[in-house]
């Protein structure tokens, strides 16, 4: 389980630079604008997070495969915790307001992540409903199912990619696409 509070363990932690490298990717792909443009995604807070958080799954999702991957995933996702706190407390909220905050990203996060797991072991349409409800407050059906072609593309991606390659930031997600664009 990832743990937020887990820097208070004696091991070896990821080079920071790594963590960053990765995390940087995540918060770029999030930010592609063909995301909100075209396939529906939001262009709120709440949207950008929903598509953070997805990305930060599909790259969790690998990392537990891979040696040594859970030192990674682990600091990857502290990376994100602290960046979230980050983003709280530049948007002025309050040093008592944030823990709540943060309790409630943490509940975001695995209820996401559990979420799209278990329709991972159903089907490609339950993925797509389970991004529908989460990423496009339930609007656009067809367009969370380009959503999951489009996570499945990143997913087999990630697969491919070694861990050198994983951990040194040399892997790229895929282009985001809709209907009628080529793959």
């Amino acid at each position: 389980m990832l743990w937020p509070f887990n820097h208070f363990r004696k091991s070896r932690v990821p080079l920071q630079g790594t963590i960053e490298t990765i995390y940087g990717m995540i918060v770029t792909q999030a930010r592609e604008p063909l995301f909100y443009r075209d396939l529906g995604v939001p262009d709120t807070v709440n949207g950008r997070f929903d598509l953070l958080l997805m990305h930060l799954w599909l790259v969790l999702r690998r990392l537990k495969s891979a040696e040594a991957g859970a030192e990674l995933s682990q600091a990857l996702f502290d990376h994100f915790c602290t960046d979230m706190d980050d983003n709280l407390r530049e948007m002025g909220v309050s040093d008592q307001g944030v823990p709540k905050r943060m309790k409630a990203f943490g509940e975001a996060f695995y209820g996401r992540t559990a979420a799209y797991d278990l329709a991972l072991t159903d089907s490609d349409e339950a993925l797509a409903v389970a991004f529908c409800k989460n990423i496009l407050n339930g609007q656009d059906l067809n367009k969370a199912r380009e959503l999951a072609l489009y996570a499945k593309r990143a997913m087999a991606e990630l697969a491919r990619t070694g861990l050198a390659a994983l951990t040194d930031g040399t892997w790229r997600f895929p282009i985001p696409q809709t209907v009628g664009t080529p793959a």
